[in-house]
């Protein structure tokens, strides 16, 4: 059986960003603490391609400066099964789904699927 992924983009809200990063601090240690997962990470969006021609020149990643509206975040979620996913998922939305929804500016996208790879 393939592990099972989750990859989550977030949108949250400037103001609550401070709030938002120790928040997910506690949310990773708790996912973390399941057997079976294999890995929790969160990404924030800092940079953004120029263009494809610059992507096609190798140039680097252009920083993003200007005040968003939003600041995306990404959850990379690795567990072994979708079992486990479920049993994770039940319970960190029992324990952080107030603090979670106090930060976003809109509701989550949600991507659930086997690694193929």
């Amino acid at each position: 059986m393939s592990n099972f992924s989750e990859i989550c983009i977030y949108e949250v809200n400037p103001d609550k960003v401070d709030e938002f990063e120790k928040l997910i601090k506690e949310v990773a240690e708790h996912h973390k603490s399941f057997a079976g997962v294999i890995d929790v990470k969160y990404i924030k969006r800092t940079h953004r391609q120029k263009d494809f021609n610059s992507v096609k020149n190798g140039e680097p990643a252009i920083r993003l400066t200007r005040k968003p509206q939003s600041v995306t975040y990404i959850l990379y979620w690795e567990l072994e099964n979708e079992l486990i996913h479920a049993e994770a998922t039940k319970s960190g939305l029992e324990k952080f789904y107030k603090q979670f929804n106090r930060c976003l500016t809109t509701m989550p996208k949600i991507i659930l699927g086997e690694r193929v790879q």
